[in-house]
């Protein structure tokens, strides 16, 4: 089983948002539904970063740092490069 940590861009106001699952599409979903209270006034969401791993233990790792003061400085370089949208997989 993977788990995957996914970064979220708000199509409208470009926020970001950090979270870890099993199924990003599903979760997605969620988010883009307004099922989740945090995401809700943003929608609707676009994935610009998706990594998978191996365990939640290392996915959780992963979205802590994120969401930590270098992690959003990496969130930043990755919008700069993504300036025309688009989806970034890999695997650890």
């Amino acid at each position: 089983m993977s788990f995957q940590v996914y970064i979220l861009r708000s199509c409208t106001r470009g926020r970001t948002y950090v979270g870890q699952t099993e199924d990003v599409g599903a979760r997605l979903a969620l988010h883009n539904s307004g099922s989740v209270k945090s995401t809700k006034p943003f929608r609707p969401w676009e994935v610009i970063y998706l990594v998978e791993f191996g365990s939640r233990s290392e996915a959780m790792r992963r979205e802590k740092w994120f969401k930590s003061s270098a992690g959003r400085k990496r969130i930043a370089e990755l919008l700069r490069g993504k300036e025309g949208g688009g989806l970034s997989v890999s695997s650890r």
